[in-house]
């Protein structure tokens, strides 16, 4: 190298290159790593240098040349790459590489508006003080190379339109705690503080974007998930438009139901005027979700929901469709088909399944949710009317509609209506469930706006995190840990602001939460079992016992300290009723694992004191939170064991975790040869769980004959679904033939609007 070469430092001073320097930030990076090579580093770096190279610009080519080379063979490039990259970060935002003093960088940043001032008024200097006592700045060195770049697009304050950062992830870490336990009694809070802190940057438990992103800032909506529900009114559908805006604008993923909108051509004002349909209507909604970007963190995204037998659903089925112009598509929103048994009775008995508006059958949409036995009878009533207009389609021929859309867009749900009302935490007779949201893994109670401000309408938002099933050692650290989660998140539920009246009414009478898992792969490859042949099912069942029972619990202990949750006495959990008693029984042929923890005493207790939130658990697909851990997402079989994930922060590669050692336990999304034993998994899970689950199912079309994946595979696996008491279905994957790590960061979902 040409040593008459000069850098431009930070402050923008001149000096010559150092390579000295540069050497000893790489050979700092590489302590302790396997198969790693300073040299390799600093050859794959040199060429790119150039006179009055920024230092900066220095940084970031060897950050990019450690990340270049993270593969099979050398994956701890990834933490070499990481460290670099926490580095750079640290100087970007403190100058230098040792963090400031917590409570001098809490003055800073309050002053300059970037967290909420009431850090300082809400701790002395002494409490801070002994904050930064907990705080582990080495931990830093923990994140893989995927995670830093995701902590730094997406959860690191900073300002979004200069690049400017200004903090550094245990600085996040320990705020987010503090904000959290602010309001409990001072005797107690630092003992939480330090327990959550602990748990989140060891990465026990992971949260979702919107608390990483937007706890300790002036803003303040941490809900993940919001569930809007829309009436066959103008004057609901203009409110539930403006109340898409302020959430899509705050960070939230949405969910729209829109499927009591009557048919195309139903009367209106006693026959005066013909109405125009749903198209319109979901259009207007189309444009509401994509005003505003989610505080410039992601594209505002919603999946709409509508039942199978409306008799607009030829139309509504292709309305995600590339053919067709663009009057009869409204291709930007997601959709989620709403089923329940009497459709797939008639599938299995080859009958046929007749259509109809819902402004035509009074009671029947109700019905639906709420009563499955009046739903059967009404619909039988209106069939044989023939007064009511409606239509009458084969229901293979309809099952087949949905079947193909949802294998070509990969993005129409299902949602099975009767099994979210029948097992279920609400009792539906006063609070059913009538939709889910974009990700397909929350079932709360709504209740349609009349107008924004409307204090009798309920739009629900669930607030999200999960436990890391790596980072466990045994299923009883569950219990410290679900008492962590469920009063970090309850008190978030009074920490945060609402838009809506009809948000703050639902939660403060529901307080719902939902806690799930990541991970759930690398959990499966370390206990030495398999997706595909069943050998993972006990194991899952004893696992998911745990963590509902850890949760209710953790929620019954709460509601001792703090009152049940006011609308406690619409849940069925009232009655003593858990979901150990209302799960499909058809789960019991596919494990015969027992329960291990005492249900009985937790009825009893949950009968007498209640719980503080009606509801603890959701597993949610965690795309992005779960690289932050460096975990597998979810519940997910990875694709590849190294995934090139494309986001807006550029190419990353992620390595499985423990590599080296489980590489071969670990069994890839597509050498797992169909559906079936994943959706036992999915099964045994909702047995417990008390919302519901992002599920996927993925085909190989090389598999099939003639390249092809035949209706009738896609049908089988959503009757074994069914079957299995499964509630919602999510993302149809398709294999494409590209690199099977190669995936695409999903930005609608996947960012985090309501992953977590």
């Amino acid at each position: 190298m040409n040593n008459n070469l000069f850098v431009t430092k930070r402050n923008g001073e001149k000096e010559p290159i150092d390579l000295e320097k540069i050497h000893k930030v790489i050979a700092w990076a590489a302590e302790e790593l396997d198969n790693v090579s300073v040299s390799q580093v600093e050859l794959k770096s040199h060429i790119q240098f150039y006179d009055g190279i920024k230092t900066s610009d220095i940084h970031e080519t060897i950050i990019k040349a450690a990340a270049d080379l993270i593969s099979e063979e050398t994956p701890d490039y990834q933490y070499l790459a990481a460290r670099l990259a926490i580095f750079h970060l640290r100087k970007k935002a403190y100058g230098q590489f040792e963090p400031p003093k917590l409570y001098q960088h809490v003055v800073k940043l309050v002053e300059s508006g970037r967290y909420d001032q009431h850090l300082l008024a809400d701790y002395s200097e002494a409490e801070f003080e002994q904050m930064d006592q907990f705080i582990d700045h080495r931990r830093d060195l923990n994140f893989s190379y995927a995670a830093v770049k995701q902590l730094e697009g997406k959860y690191l304050v900073q300002n979004r339109v200069t690049g400017e950062i200004y903090e550094s992830a245990q600085f996040l870490y320990i705020l987010v705690a503090a904000c959290l336990f602010a309001k409990y009694p001072k005797d107690e809070r630092l003992s939480y503080i330090e327990g959550f802190y602990n748990a989140i940057s060891t990465f026990k438990i992971s949260l979702p974007t919107p608390i990483m992103a937007g706890v300790r800032t002036p803003t303040r909506q941490f809900s993940s998930c919001v569930l809007i529900e829309c009436d066959d009114s103008l004057d609901s559908i203009n409110a539930s438009s403006s109340a898409i805006v302020k959430y899509v604008s705050q960070r939230a993923g949405i969910g729209i139901n829109a499927g009591n909108i009557r048919a195309l051509g139903s009367a209106i004002r006693n026959g005066e005027a013909f109405h125009t349909g749903c198209i319109p209507f979901y259009k207007h909604f189309q444009t509401a979700v994509k005003s505003c970007s989610q505080g410039g963190v992601r594209g505002g995204a919603a999946t709409l929901f509508y039942p199978l037998w409306h008799l607009e659903v030829e139309s509504l089925l292709v309305l995600k469709n590339n053919r067709g112009v663009e009057e009869n598509r409204v291709r930007h929103l997601d959709y989620g088909v709403q089923f329940n048994k009497l459709m797939y009775q008639r599938l299995i008995k080859g009958e046929h399944i007749t259509l109809f508006s819902p402004s035509d059958v009074p009671g029947l949409y109700n019905a639906f949710f709420e009563d499955q036995q009046k739903f059967e009878q009404l619909y039988l009533q209106y069939e044989a009317d023939e007064n009511i207009r409606k239509k009458r389609i084969q229901a293979i021929e309809l099952f087949s509609l949905f079947a193909q859309e949802r294998a070509s867009t990969g993005r129409i749900y299902l949602q099975n209506v009767d099994h979210c009302n029948t097992h279920s935490p609400f009792n539906p007779e006063y609070a059913p469930i009538r939709q889910s949201n974009l990700c397909l893994e929350i079932a709360l109670p709504t209740k349609p706006l009349n107008d924004i401000n409307d204090p009798n309408g309920e739009i629900a938002l669930c607030t999200l995190s999960a436990f890391n099933l790596g980072a466990i050692e045994s299923l009883d650290e569950l219990e410290g840990l679900a008492d962590l989660a469920v009063r970090a998140l309850d008190s978030l539920l009074d920490y945060q602001d609402y838009p809506v009246p009809a948000a703050y009414n639902a939660t403060m009478g529901r307080r719902t939460l939902g806690i799930g898992v990541i991970n759930y792969a690398y959990y499966l490859a370390k206990n030495g079992v398999y997706y595909s042949n069943g050998s993972a099912n006990n194991l899952t069942h004893r696992t998911f016992e745990a963590i509902q029972y850890y949760l209710l619990k953790a929620s019954n202990l709460l509601a001792k300290e703090q009152g049940a949750c006011p609308k406690f006495n619409e849940t069925r959990l009232s009655q003593g009723i858990l979901p150990i008693d209302t799960y499909k029984k058809d789960v019991d042929n596919i494990t015969g694992e027992p329960l291990h923890l005492d249900w009985e005493a937790l009825r009893e207790s949950i009968k007498k004191y209640g719980v503080r939130n009606s509801t603890v658990s959701a597993l949610m697909p965690s795309e992005t939170s779960s690289q932050i851990s460096n975990a597998t997402n979810g519940i997910e079989p990875p694709r590849g064991l190294i995934s090139i994930k494309a986001s807006k922060d550029g190419i990353l590669k992620q390595v499985v975790p423990e590599y080296a050692t489980l590489k071969d336990n670990y069994e890839l999304l597509w050498n797992i040869p169909d559906n079936e034993g994943y959706l036992q998994l999915v099964g045994i899970m909702q047995k417990f769980i008390d919302q519901t689950i992002s599920a996927n199912t993925n085909y190989d079309p090389s598999k099939y004959e003639g390249g092809k994946v035949p209706v009738k595979q896609i049908i089988k696996d959503m009757l074994t679904a069914y079957k299995l008491g499964v509630k919602t279905l999510y993302y149809h994957n398709t294999r494409d033939g590209a690199d099977d790590s190669q995936i695409k960061e999903d930005d609608d979902c996947a960012g985090g609007a309501c992953k977590i």
